[in-house]
């Protein structure tokens, strides 16, 4: 059986942290495009309009309804059981090629250490090992998890405080904005996106009705801050913003003491276990609170069985060689987050009595302005990149397919299961 033991706010904040972040990888790509001044410009605005809007409604229904399952339980709740399915399809589909991808990641950099790693079996072997881990660490329940995490985010954060305690102060960089600068905005919005995870293991949480509005208050600042602090240090030691190259931390690192490429190549491996880990911890109770519902096998009803459930999918992808599809996860995510938003406003007015021990201010119009800056976000993102393609496939036509098949999954599972 699982430990029983709750989660703290330091646990809960690490966890959250690694959810949304680990580390300030991925943003070399914001760097590039947009320049030293747009990227830190863009970082402040976008927890701003995208991160801080979906933790003010995560510390809202989080705190009012404290269940496991979270946001698939919020939509389910205020728009019914074919909703709140297809709030569950479209997240655990986005987690497939979430987490999948990120032991590919953890590959790559060991790669760097130890080539043989990226030679058969052992990068297929290597990547199950990394998932199959988290999914036993996991096991151990998700106090377990939330205390790895404050020691996995120690280990991932010492190497960029040496790089900033020891960057090299002169004159700013300077940066000229790339003409595609928009695709910067998708990876900001991939760097923030995530903060609902948190809300499926409420009920492991201690006193949530307090602990989820200061934890996402205070993740948000730390993931601002690990994402702003970095880029500032490198850019007052002179390297200009062109340099910048996906995986570029290493060498960066290295430009400013040699000896630093080494531990900040490390912790590449430990941001991946501690995503894998804490998001392995959220997706997990999403299969057990369908099942609860007798929209999936009764088995994953058991923990366990979710987690192993969960961690045989994830495994199986890892066939597919996927990298890290930007817009696909950000257009399968942004519907789901578009769901938990309507769901906050149908609640609002449907369930005006429910105590609610953390409000958004305003009353239901402030909550349909604070919900509008992030559903526009997606709109206008959707639109400037509308052109992405995954290999010969438009990855906004992949990721409406996806969608789709969620409405008639729904029908066949509610038939085989409604009895179990």
């Amino acid at each position: 059986m699982l430990k029983k033991t709750k989660l703290g706010l330091l646990p809960l904040v690490a966890a959250t942290f690694f959810m949304v972040s680990g580390g300030p990888y991925g943003i070399e790509g914001l760097v590039r495009q947009s320049g030293y001044a747009g990227a830190i410009a863009t970082l402040f605005l976008i927890p701003l309009i995208w991160a801080l809007p979906t933790g003010l409604m995560v510390g809202e229904l989080a705190a009012a309804i404290p269940a496991e399952g979270g946001f698939y339980v919020w939509v389910r709740r205020a728009l019914g059981p074919f909703w709140g399915f297809q709030e569950a399809w479209l997240s655990m589909s986005a987690s497939v090629f979430e987490l999948a991808a990120y032991p590919a990641i953890f590959v790559l950099s060991l790669g760097q250490l130890w080539p043989t790693a990226l030679h058969n079996p052992y990068r297929v072997l290597i990547p199950a090992v990394v998932i199959l881990g988290c999914v036993a660490w996991n096991m151990l329940g998700a106090k377990a998890v939330g205390n790895g995490s404050i020691v996995l985010g120690v280990l991932l954060l010492a190497p960029f405080g040496l790089m900033i305690a020891l960057a090299p102060h002169r004159q700013f960089a300077t940066s000229a904005v790339h003409p595609s600068w928009y695709s910067g905005l998708i990876i900001a919005m991939w760097n923030f996106m995530g903060w609902d995870n948190a809300s499926t293991v409420a009920q492991e949480v201690n006193d949530p009705q307090k602990t989820y509005p200061r934890t996402m208050f205070w993740a948000v600042a730390a993931v601002t801050l690990v994402y702003i602090a970095p880029i500032l240090a490198v850019g007052y030691s002179g390297v200009p913003s062109s340099s910048w190259t996906d995986g570029g931390w290493v060498s960066l690192a290295g430009g400013i003491r040699p000896w630093l490429a080494v531990p900040v190549l490390l912790t590449i491996m430990v941001s991946v276990i501690g995503q894998v880990n804490s998001l392995t911890m959220s997706y997990s109770r999403i299969p057990l609170a369908v099942a609860e519902d007798h929209l999936a096998p009764s088995a994953l009803r058991n923990l366990w069985c979710s987690l192993l459930f969960c961690g045989l999918i994830w495994t199986l992808a890892l066939s597919l060689s996927l990298d890290r599809i930007l817009l696909l996860d950000i257009l399968l995510y942004g519907a789901s987050l578009i769901l938990e938003f309507v769901a906050l406003i149908v609640l609002r007015i449907r369930e005006p009595d429910l105590v609610r021990p953390f409000r958004i201010p305003g009353g239901t119009r402030g909550a349909v302005l604070i919900v509008a800056s992030p559903c526009l976000l997606l709109v206008v993102a959707a639109v400037l990149n509308r052109n992405e393609q995954i290999g010969s496939i438009s990855a906004a036509m992949l990721a409406s397919v996806v969608a789709i098949c969620g409405v008639f999954v729904y029908p066949l599972a509610k038939k085989i299961c409604s009895s179990e």
